[in-house]
């Protein structure tokens, strides 16, 4: 199945508050059933984001990186849905996330390094953040293929505390009907 990009909306963070503002403003928009895969290298934020999408959708904390668990639930805390915080890194395909048994219905999944994992879908969101490369640069350069980083120890580098404060530039790609309209205009 193919689904065409709906919308594209370029955002720009300077640092880690920012992202989770960022986070939590698109977490607002979120609703059961909605599926957001996150794309970037080690340390550019996806958490941090994470973290900002639960704290809009009302969601029992902490969001910490689901690394060594592969997945996540907090419950809402206000009566709307809960998130499932994936980490796809580890998984091999479509199947092994299947045999997670995610409800994706009842659910806003939120997947790092989800892309291609997720197949089925009529609407999601993917969301690429690039990290710059050359800081010294008045105008720097981002890379979107930076390399992925390993697994491991070194995915607790994704809390922003450990890396230099470096500005980020966020694609959110809105797929299907349900973000025809945008998803943060």
């Amino acid at each position: 199945m193919t689904v065409e990009k709906s919308v594209e909306e370029l955002h720009h963070v300077s640092d880690p508050d920012a992202m989770g503002a960022l986070g939590a403003r698109l977490g607002r928009v979120l609703r059961a059933g909605d599926l957001v895969i996150l794309t970037g290298p080690l340390g550019a934020g996806k958490t941090t984001l994470t973290r900002g999408i639960g704290e809009g959708l009302g969601v029992r904390g902490p969001v910490q990186s689901p690394t060594f668990v592969l997945a996540r639930t907090h419950p809402s805390l206000v009566g709307g849905a809960p998130l499932v915080h994936v980490d796809a890194y580890r998984l091999d395909g479509p199947d092994e996330l299947d045999d997670l048994d995610l409800d994706f219905e009842g659910s806003v999944v939120v997947a790092e390094w989800g892309a291609g994992i997720v197949d089925t879908r009529t609407d999601w969101i993917e969301i690429v953040i690039e990290r710059p490369v050359g800081a010294d640069d008045p105008d720097p350069v981002f890379d979107g293929n930076a390399p992925q980083a390993g697994k491991g120890a070194a995915a607790e580098m994704e809390d922003w505390s450990q890396t230099l404060i470096e500005p980020r530039r966020i694609t959110v790609n809105g797929y299907g009907p349900r973000w025809a309209g945008g998803v943060l205009g």
